[in-house]
């Protein structure tokens, strides 16, 4: 097994309500971040990430369970580890009126950090040529990506995010999947809280998928989606390729122009079929899931995220 980043086990987080009752905002979490690459936290709002983030950045005490952050048992080792780990959970306090870099070299200054870094970090989310702008200017994925630039200055080898594009347009959307992207790339492990499954998908190389503050699935988005027993198929006469296959045993659809071809067969079987028939093919793509429809089928006839909202 990769070496693990953060690893949970059991955690569990409850909260007494105004009325005197219990209500349970994790439940028995297991959550394995390996070293390296993307790992998406996902899930609903209200089923539990931010307690947990908050859990592991020591902001919040587990009722129950055990916590580790580079294999160092939390809280009692968090101050041994902390300086490794950057973390945007709520959007920092920036001075509205200074320029993106007067706000990190305040940072940098007031941390004992060597003001290098700054242009550094500023480079990773791409805001060279506008830290010169006053932060009052700067649209919501600017802000956000300042927010980000702040959390490099100490160099860490986690980044935590959660909920980067919260409100952002689809440009702001794309800065903030581009920046993280170019992390990933200089080997730091991000771990990207989200409910919006779709736009994770693009950036993830592993994950884990809670509702209601229990695990439901976790792993590699190989292994979660699965390699696909679909294949689209396109070929100049549709007609006789459905014709052929279907006569061979597979199972065919149209499907918008295309042939969609249910099997567990290897795709080799489907070129070798069509070309011993003279039907030379144009397009032969795998189909699997992805995130989003996996998560709604896994979590089919559940109502998740609502009870927790409130004690998220």
């Amino acid at each position: 097994m990769a070496d693990l980043v953060i690893e949970t086990k059991g955690l569990r987080k409850e909260y007494r309500t105004r009325r005197g009752g219990l209500r349970v905002a994790v439940q028995g979490l297991d959550l394995a971040v390996p070293a390296g690459g993307v790992h998406g936290f996902l899930g609903p709002n209200g089923s539990g990430k931010t307690t947990t983030i908050r859990m592991l950045l020591g902001l919040s005490r587990p009722t129950t369970g055990t916590m580790r952050l580079f294999g160092q048992p939390l809280p009692k080792r968090l101050p041994h580890v902390i300086d490794r780990v950057g973390a945007v959970v709520e959007m920092p306090k920036f001075a509205p009126n200074f320029t993106g870099r007067q706000n990190l070299a305040l940072l940098a200054d007031s941390r004992g950090v060597a003001s290098t870094r700054i242009d550094a970090a500023l480079e990773t989310v791409g805001l060279t040529g506008r830290d010169g702008d006053r932060y009052k200017s700067y649209s919501l994925g600017m802000k956000q990506r300042l927010a980000i630039a702040a959390t490099l200055l100490k160099e860490p080898d986690l980044l935590i995010l959660d909920e980067p594009t919260n409100g952002l347009d689809p440009a702001g959307i794309r800065e903030i999947r581009d920046t993280i992207r170019t992390l990933s790339e200089t080997g730091v492990t991000v771990l990207l809280s989200s409910h919006i499954l779709a736009e994770v998908q693009q950036v993830c190389t592993s994950a884990t998928i809670i509702g209601n503050g229990r695990l439901l699935a976790s792993g590699s988005v190989d292994e979660l989606l699965g390699h696909g027993t679909a294949f689209r198929v396109g070929a100049p006469d549709l007609a006789a390729a459905a014709g052929a296959l279907t006569a061979s045993g597979f199972e065919v659809s149209h499907v918008n122009g295309s042939l969609t071809v249910e099997t567990d067969r290897p795709a080799a079987e489907i070129t070798r079929l069509l070309g011993e028939q003279g039907i030379w093919l144009s397009e032969l793509t795998p189909l699997r899931p992805d995130l989003e429809t996996f998560f709604l089928d896994l979590t089919a006839g559940e109502h998740l995220g609502a009870e927790s909202e409130a004690v998220r």
